[in-house]
Order: C-alpha cells, then sequence, then structure tokens
C-alpha cells in the first residue's frame, strides 16, 4: 500500500503530514469553508490513503481547521521567503562583524582610511552568530559566595547531585544552549578558556528534512579527567533559517505505539526517519529493527554493512559516511564518554528548536531501552521550547523524568511564542509534559504545568501582549541601570524589541530574556540548592 506521492505504508503506523507545496490557495479556501475532503487532502496526507478520517483530524469544525489552514499559509510565506531570508542573515552577520571586529563605526571608517580593514572570516573563532550579537555574554554567572565554592574540586559533583534545578546549573545550561548558534571554533574558544571547562566535540548532523548537515550539537565535560559532568547541547532555530522556522510551524506527527505521537520534523532533524518514506521511523524507533551498528564517522566507526540495515530498508535511506545523524553520533560519543568517566552525569539542554531535541533525545534512548545510559542522567534544561508530541509520551517518559527527584525542567519566558507551537486542540493534540518554570516580564518565577495563553492566538490576550510588548521595548533601555552594566541590552537587541511591537512574542523568544529569567528571577519554585535564584 502506498499514499497518493509514493511514500509506502506500515499497517502498524498512524502519521499525519501537512504539506504546504502541493495545494493551492483555492484548496485552502475549500478546506476552510466548505471541510472539502477532497482540497484538504491535496496538503494533509494520513496513513489511511490521504483520507481525513478515523481520528486523524477529530474535530471538524471550522474553528480547528484554521489550525491547519495559518500553518500552512505560514510556512507558505516562509518558503517564498527562504532565500531572501538566508542572504539577509548573511548580510546581517557580516557586517555586525564588521562593525565588531573594526571597533564599530568610527573605528571602521578609521581602519577603512588607514587600510587596516579587519575582514570577518566566518566559521573563525571571532566571527559571531546573530544570536551572539543580540546577547553577547559568555561568562557564567558568579555571585560571591559561588566564587568560593567553584574553586573545590567536588563542586559540580554536588551540584549534579543534590540540587536539581538549581541556578548554578541553569545558568550553565542557558549560556550553553546560547552558545550552541555559534560555530566550532566559538564553541571551543568559550568552553576552554572561558568557562575553564573540557570541550570534547562539535557535531554538524545530517537533518532529512531539511536535506542538508543543520542539526548541530555539541559536548563539554567539566574537566578532562576524571569528569563529574557531561553536558550535550543542541542548537536551536537560527533567525535567518527559513527551514528551522518551518519546522516550528510544521504540524506533521508519526504515532509511535509505545511512545505516541511526536512531531515528525524533529524525529527527522535526530535522523530517526524520512516522511518520504515513513516506514523509516517505525524501523529507527522500535526497538527490534534498531541498527546495531552507530554510524558515526568522526569517531572511527563503520557504516553498517548491509546486515545491520533496519528491515526491509532501501540502502539509500542509510546516512552516508558524510551524513552523520544526531541521534547516533551523540549516543554513540555519550557512552564512550560515560565509559571514560565512571562518576560522570549527564545533561542536555537547548533552546528553542534545540529544547525539542534536547527532550527528544533521552526519550529515544528510553524507547530505544538504553536504561544503563538513563541511569547516568542528572537532567534535562530547555528554553523556549516548542512541544514534541502528545500526552502519551508524557505519561510514558514520567518515570524517567520525575522519580525519585525532577530531571526536566521546561523554562518560558513571558509570551515567546515558539512554546505554544504547535497548536493544542482537538486538532492535534499536541501537549508539554514535565516542570513548566515560568517568568513573566517582571521575571517573576512561577511553577505552572503549562504557561498561561497556550495557544497564543488568545483574543482576550492580545491587548495585553502588546502592551507587554511595549513595556519590553521601554525596560530594554533601562536595564543596564536597574540591574548592573551586564544586563546593558545591545542595539541588536532593542531592534528586535521593536519588530516585537509588531508580533509580539518573537522577541520574547531570545537568549536575552532567559539568560535574564535565570539570574534575576525571583520566588523560586525549585529551591533544593544553596544559590536559590534572588539570593544573589
Amino acid at each position: 500500500m502506498a499514499t497518493e506521492n509514493g511514500s509506502p505504508i506500515s499497517l502498524n503506523s498512524r502519521f499525519l503530514i501537512v504539506s504546504p507545496e502541493y495545494g493551492g490557495v483555492l484548496d485552502l479556501l475549500k478546506f476552510w469553508a466548505f471541510n472539502n475532503q477532497e482540497s484538504g487532502a491535496k496538503n494533509l496526507e494520513s496513513s489511511h490513503d490521504g483520507v481525513i478520517q478515523e481520528g486523524l483530524l477529530v474535530d471538524n469544525t471550522t474553528d480547528h481547521r484554521w489550525v491547519i489552514i495559518v500553518s500552512i499559509i505560514v510556512r507558505k510565506i516562509i518558503t517564498v521567503f527562504g532565500k531572501p531570508m538566508e542572504w539577509t542573515g548573511y548580510l546581517v552577520e557580516f557586517m555586525l562583524n564588521l562593525l565588531s571586529l573594526n571597533g564599530n563605526f568610527l573605528g571602521l571608517l578609521y581602519n577603512i582610511f588607514h587600510g587596516n580593514v579587519v575582514i570577518p572570516q566566518r566559521d573563525s573563532e571571532t566571527f559571531i552568530g546573530a544570536i551572539g550579537h543580540l546577547d553577547g555574554r559568555i561568562d557564567l554567572y558568579q555571585s560571591e559566595m559561588m566564587l568560593k565554592e567553584t574553586i573545590q574540586p567536588e563542586f559540580w559533583k554536588k551540584i549534579l547531585q543534590v540540587e536539581a534545578g538549581s541556578q548554578v546549573l541553569m545558568d550553565l545550561c542557558i549560556l550553553a544552549s546560547k552558545l550552541a548558534y555559534e560555530n566550532a571554533n566559538v564553541v571551543r574558544n568559550v568552553v576552554n578558556l572561558h568557562w575553564k571547562m573540557h570541550f570534547v566535540d562539535f557535531y554538524n548532523c545530517w537533518n532529512d528534512y531539511q536535506k542538508e548537515m543543520s542539526t548541530q550539537v555539541f559536548i563539554l565535560c567539566n574537566k578532562e579527567k576524571d569528569a563529574d559532568l557531561i553536558l550535550i547541547s543542541f542548537r536551536g532555530t537560527e533567525p535567518f533559517d527559513a527551514d528551522d522556522w518551518s519546522t516550528d510551524f510544521d504540524y506533521s506527527w508519526y504515532e509511535i505505539p509505545e511512545l505516541g505521537k511526536v512531531h515528525m520534523g524533529f524525529l527527522e532533524a535526530l535522523g530517526l526517519g524520512n516522511r518520504m518514506n515513513t516506514s523509516t521511523f517505525r524501523e529507527q524507533l522500535q526497538g527490534k529493527n534498531i541498527w546495531s551498528n552507530e554510524f558515526n564517522a568522526i569517531h572511527g566507526l563503520d557504516k553498517p554493512s548491509h546486515s545491520d540495515q533496519p528491515t526491509g530498508t532501501n540502502e539509500n535511506l542509510v546516512p552516508t559516511m558524510g551524513e552523520m545523524t544526531a541521534y547516533y553520533a551523540v549516543r554513540s560519543k555519550l557512552k564512550s564518554l560515560l565509559e571514560e568517566h565512571k562518576n560522570a552525569k549527564f545533561v542536555v539542554t537547548g533552546h528553542s528548536l534545540g529544547g525539542a531535541l534536547a527532550i527528544l533525545f533521552p526519550t529515544v534512548l528510553v524507547l530505544h531501552k538504553e536504561l544503563e545510559v538513563m541511569g547516568r542522567m542528572s537532567g534535562v534544561y530547555t528554553y523556549g521550547q516548542p512541544r514534541v508530541g502528545n500526552e502519551q509520551i508524557g505519561r510514558f517518559m514520567e518515570a524517567h523524568l520525575e522519580h525519585p527527584i525532577p530531571k526536566y525542567f521546561r523554562v518560558v519566558y513571558c509570551n515567546d511564542l515558539v512554546p505554544r507551537l504547535p497548536y493544542d486542540n482537538k486538532t492535534f493534540l499536541y501537549k508539554h509534559f514535565g516542570i513548566c518554570l515560568y517568568y513573566n516580564s517582571l521575571y517573576i518565577e512561577q511553577k505552572v504545568e503549562e504557561e498561561p495563553n497556550r495557544n497564543y492566538f488568545g483574543w482576550r490576550y492580545l491587548i495585553p501582549d502588546y502592551l507587554n510588548a511595549i513595556w519590553e521595548l521601554f525596560r530594554s533601555f533601562i536595564m543596564g541601570y536597574l540591574y548592573g552594566p551586564e544586563y546593558k541590552e545591545s542595539l541588536e537587541s532593542i531592534v528586535l524589541r521593536i519588530v516585537g511591537l509588531a508580533i509580539p512574542g518573537l522577541s520574547a523568544h531570545s537568549p536575552v530574556d532567559y539568560v535574564n529569567s535565570v539570574r534575576l528571577g525571583r520566588m523560586r519554585s525549585v529551591e533544593n540548592g544553596p544559590y536559590p535564584i534572588g539570593q544573589h
């Protein structure tokens, strides 16, 4: 059996693919206004021969169909502006680095007249990405008490053993999540020289949704020998990457019987399937078909032999040596590090899209019955993370993330748009799980099950959203006066705040507010450690 575009279907699999490239505007109007199934099927491919039925969309009211329409329209717009966004990103980052490397505008003029202009070199240790220019903070936060404690050899061991959700670990994780947006040389320089830790590796991995090496992740240890901490940080949504934004607005899912419905684009970003052949998700995720070899070219592992491939998988679906996938690359290296550092525990983190990959990584480890590895996990810390699946995933992971102590902390700042995606309603059933540490625009923390206005588009939140965007712009001018020089916002951040006046929730996704939330937050919900936020 096959779908309309030739994708083979497993009788045991259920999925929904929202495809903006096939149907036209007229088809969308017919589907929205008249619930025309034939028109809807041009943009919606299901495990029932493209027919929208049998609970794949359980509510066909206009109120819920519009969610699909919005998703498709947004992704069509993103596709149209994809190349201009990419070119704009290259130009913006080049100009930002040109100015910063030459002492800003006046310094650049001086160097031009004297023939000493420093030209930015992409991928060098001095080339900083757009996120780094929004928030230039790279040094870990250190209170007076922490300065005394960090010199102790057992500092990180103590943090990992008794301080789930501590400010120390949360601060390291948000900075590592922010650092993941930079190139490998910048990451190495910051980890080794500024944090005095040990840089392990940086990976550019194959993303089967974007069809390029665009899933990035790095690994560090707190020290080279006998490490206590191993940290894995996934890169999030690049500001000028159309494919990343399209992934965030993609509502496609694949249902794994034991696990639940999982966001298809995130699985592809980890290298765990391909929507052009949906059977690959089942083969990669259900334990009996997992490859025994891990194709990790960097660490000298060979490409899996034909006998190691999942049953029924076409050979051209196997990633080549140059198409290393994030899940297998990180799992392979993590196992090696845990073997090398007998007493170490590991932490996984990420901002935005990186947060989604950060929580899915241990989820798949559990699915693959890597319980020995999971026994060494200290926690997962995500910032501005989109939803990754339905409520069943939360129940599946509860025993591994909440007992005996909480291990999963999902940090959400105020009106950030991305944690409200994909939509949570009767149509898609996407649900967050785990502890949500929610910070309002005054950086006051609440421990909640779900952030307010969980679907972002609520009419009663419209005016408050715009008023809050105005307040955040005003606040950006006085942060340095209120909290000190390190909190002074960059010109780039202020410009993003201005953009946020048009699209409230977009500027709130910036790592600036997440770093501020962790460092300035009050009324802590999790106070296990000696450094509760607010006691600086």
